[in-house]
Parts: C-alpha cells; sequence; structure tokens
C-alpha cells in the first residue's frame, strides 16, 4: 500500500511539545519558585543584617516572576512554513482527470 501523494508530510524533530508536557513543565517550574520563596522566609527569620532584606525582597520579587513564568503559555512554533514536504501538491494536481 502506497501513502497518498497529496497528504503532507510531517517531520517528527519539529513537532512542539505536548500541551500536557509543557503544563508540566511549567507547573515544575512555578513549584521551584515557590519552594524558593518558602526558603527566603525562614532565612529571613533566621538571618540578620543585609541577608534578611535580601531575602524578603527575594520572598516579595519571587511570586510576580513565577505567575508570568507559569503563564507565558507554550513556545512558539519557529519553522512551521518548513515542516511540508515541497512539492507535495503539485503531484495530486497532475494525477487528476477531468
Amino acid at each position: 500500500m502506497s501513502r497518498s501523494s497529496g497528504s503532507p508530510i510531517y517531520r517528527i524533530t519539529s513537532a512542539r511539545k505536548s500541551v500536557a508536557d509543557d503544563q508540566a513543565t511549567r507547573v515544575r517550574g512555578y513549584v521551584i519558585s515557590m519552594s524558593i520563596r518558602i526558603a527566603c522566609f525562614v532565612l529571613a527569620i533566621a538571618a540578620h543584617g543585609i541577608l534578611r532584606w535580601v531575602c524578603v525582597a527575594g520572598a516579595l520579587i519571587i511570586p510576580y516572576l513565577a505567575v508570568v513564568y507559569a503563564n507565558g503559555g507554550r513556545e512558539p512554533n519557529q519553522d512551521a512554513p518548513d515542516t511540508l514536504v515541497k512539492g507535495a501538491g503539485r503531484a495530486l494536481d497532475a494525477g487528476h482527470k477531468d
């Protein structure tokens, strides 16, 4: 059995990550960021001097950065037009008879 010459052929190496994989990556990054924020809170209580204020600033800034990262969405597909095999449509037109 031969494959229809008119259907587009995609390169699997150019396929984007699945939605579930992309979401899992963003959730993992968010959890790591919030874990670092908790560590900043603990260090802000235990530390003294400038380190305390650095930890407080980290605990205040990290949530904003984590939310921006988590809501960033999927990466853009850079090479979408190049994924089709060139000339596949012409082969279909050549075989069509009226």
